[in-house]
C-alpha cells in the first residue's frame, strides 16, 4: 500500500484499510525479518478523523509466520495478533534530527504530509515477534545445555556437558605437588 498523502485524504471521512501482501511481498518481508516464512499478514482496521486536523489510525495486526528455534534451529510457527493505535497531531512539532526525546505516549505521532500505513503495520510485526521462539521440545537444562537427545542416540555422560570441570582438580594437584617438592639451594 503505498503512504497516503495527507492533503488527499478525502474530506476527513472515515478510511477503510485493509492491507494484504501478496505471496512475493511477504517473502521480502520474511528475508528482511529474517524469519523462515510469513505465512499470512493482514492489517485490517479504520483511519478516522480527529478533532479539526487530527487523524487516528486503529487497527489489528496478524500474521502468522515461522522462525528457527533458538535452541534447535528448527522451524516454529507462531501466530501473531497485535492491535495498533496511531494518533497523528498536527499541534506535535516534528523532533529535530539531533534530539530525539522518547515521548510517554508511544501511539502519538506528529501528523507529516504522508501516513505510512504498511510501515506501521510492518513495525507492529516487527515488534510482536517472538524473541526468542522455541520448538516444542526444546530446553536448556540449569547448566545451560540442551536437554533434547537425538531419536535413537544415547545421552551424553554428565561429564560430557561440563568440560572444564576437571581443571579445578587438576589446579589442586599441582599446587599439592609444588608444595611437596623440596626447595633448591641457593
Amino acid at each position: 500500500m503505498t503512504p497516503l498523502r495527507v492533503g488527499q485524504i478525502g474530506g476527513r471521512k472515515l478510511q477503510q484499510i485493509d492491507l494484504q501482501p501478496d505471496a512475493a511481498q511477504r517473502q521480502e518481508i520474511a528475508q528482511m525479518l529474517g524469519l523462515d516464512a510469513l505465512r499470512k499478514f493482514r492489517f485490517h482496521g479504520e483511519l478516522r478523523p480527529l478533532g479539526k486536523s487530527d487523524w487516528e489510525l486503529v487497527g489489528v495486526m496478524g500474521a502468522t509466520v515461522v522462525q528457527p528455534c533458538a535452541i534447535t534451529l528448527a522451524p516454529v510457527t507462531s501466530r501473531i495478533d497485535e492491535r495498533v493505535t496511531r494518533r497523528f497531531l498536527a499541534d506535535l512539532p516534528e523532533p529535530d534530527a539531533h534530539e530525539i526525546e522518547m515521548p510517554e505516549d508511544d501511539s502519538i505521532e506528529a501528523l507529516g504530509q504522508v501516513i505510512d500505513i504498511s510501515a506501521i503495520a510492518l513495525e507492529a510485526l516487527t515488534l510482536a515477534l517472538p524473541a526468542f521462539p522455541r520448538a516444542e521440545n526444546a530446553n536448556l537444562s540449569e547448566q545451560g545445555h540442551l536437554e533434547q537427545t537425538p531419536p535413537g542416540a544415547a545421552p551424553l555422560p554428565q561429564q560430557t556437558h561440563k568440560p572444564f570441570a576437571g581443571l579445578a582438580d587438576l589446579k589442586a594437584k599441582l599446587e599439592r605437588a609444588e608444595e611437596d617438592t623440596p626447595k633448591s639451594f641457593e
